[in-house]
């Protein structure tokens, strides 16, 4: 009998994670249940079922996820939407005989989920603390604090940016420069992520205190993705990504940061897939966040030769028996193009708002 998966809201590069599941070596059936906000959600398309979930977060969402596993039949529940809570809720999922492919440890989620937190961390494990580095950085809640932070941080010779404490990716993240934008930026450039200090500071000001903002050093050099296959403490692949110029990613053995995974998956024990991001300056690897789910380019990683959404269902099903250790494929380097993806006619999605 198929097992029933299902991908709640997610990136929409989960197309590839389901075309990877359901195609797998081991000829292994599923049938993949795939729910988002958005009608539009490409890897809707690449589903056996395909929903509109209602646009609601907390307790409601925990209460609809429950109920959606419930009146489906789902076996394995995949997902990135309030990730953290469902971890909080796990045995709920598990008393309807639902597996969920997230880290059961709920208070260690909290804690990468928040990047102050993360960071304090680093700097006060007995082993990270020497062996992670991370960016000078300061926290801020107000206009007041937000200058001030910036001006310690430029007495350091940084040049300085800033994101929001918790968020997901490069949204409000910004890069503080000293010159207003040029003619040459606006007429010949794309979108930026540069902002001057008055322009932010004034922005800013327009609130008494705001949720708080981390200003922190930027990193110039190259930015690394190490997905990380792992169950029970056993690293069974890492997988240093590096992002080059423009659409360029490129697979390398990297000795330093496998190294650094290594040392991360002995002290932290996340199990199934999670991603360490990290960026370059002056040689040193410095960490940017560190996600315990798959990340949006995991599919990259994958064309060392590891199936690695599937990998981490069968931790999921099978548990220690099957552990298995990987030798990636290193030096591949890959692109991408756009690829015109025909929708599904609206008929093809059930809308359950109200279910």
């Amino acid at each position: 009998m198929k097992k029933k998966i299902w991908f709640n809201h997610w990136f929409t590069t989960a197309a590839h994670f389901i075309d990877m599941i359901k195609y797998n070596a081991d000829g292994n059936d599923f049938e993949v249940y795939g729910t988002s906000i958005n009608e539009h959600a490409l890897y809707l398309s690449y589903c056996d079922a395909a929903f509109i979930e209602p646009d609601i977060s907390g307790e409601d969402y925990i209460e609809f996820c429950l109920r959606f596993c419930k009146i489906h039949r789902i076996n394995i529940f995949v997902p990135r939407k309030e990730n953290v809570l469902i971890s909080k809720n796990l045995h709920k999922f598990e008393e309807l005989g639902v597996k969920v492919l997230v880290c059961p440890d709920s208070s260690l989620m909290e804690v990468l989920d928040d990047k102050e937190a993360t960071y304090k961390l680093m700097s006060e494990h007995p082993v990270l603390k020497t062996a992670v580095n991370i960016p000078d950085y300061e926290i801020v809640n107000t206009a007041e604090e937000f200058k001030k932070a910036y001006f310690t941080l430029k007495e350091k010779g940084h040049k300085v940016c800033f994101k929001p404490v918790i968020g997901e990716g490069g949204n409000g993240f910004r890069v503080i420069q000293e010159k207003l934008d040029s003619i040459d930026e606006l007429f010949y450039q794309g979108i930026s992520a540069n902002i001057s200090l008055d322009s932010a500071y004034q922005i800013l000001k327009q609130q008494e205190s705001f949720p708080s903002l981390m200003v922190l050093e930027y990193l110039d050099g190259y930015e690394y993705s190490i997905d990380c296959l792992s169950y029970e403490g056993k690293l069974m692949a890492a997988i240093p990504r590096k992002k080059g110029k423009g659409r360029l990613r490129e697979l390398e053995d990297n000795p330093l940061l496998l190294k650094l995974a290594k040392e991360i998956n002995e002290a932290l024990k996340i199990p199934f897939i999670y991603n360490i991001q990290v960026k370059y300056q002056n040689g040193i690897p410095k960490l940017l966040e560190i996600n315990p789910r798959m990340s949006g380019g995991l599919h990259y990683s994958c064309l060392a030769g590891i199936n690695m959404p599937y990998r981490a269902i069968k931790l999921l099903i099978e548990g220690r028996k099957a552990i298995k250790y990987f030798q990636p494929h290193f030096g591949i380097k890959s692109s991408y193009l756009e690829k015109e993806i025909v929708l599904k006619d609206n008929a093809f999605y059930t809308k359950i708002v109200h279910m």
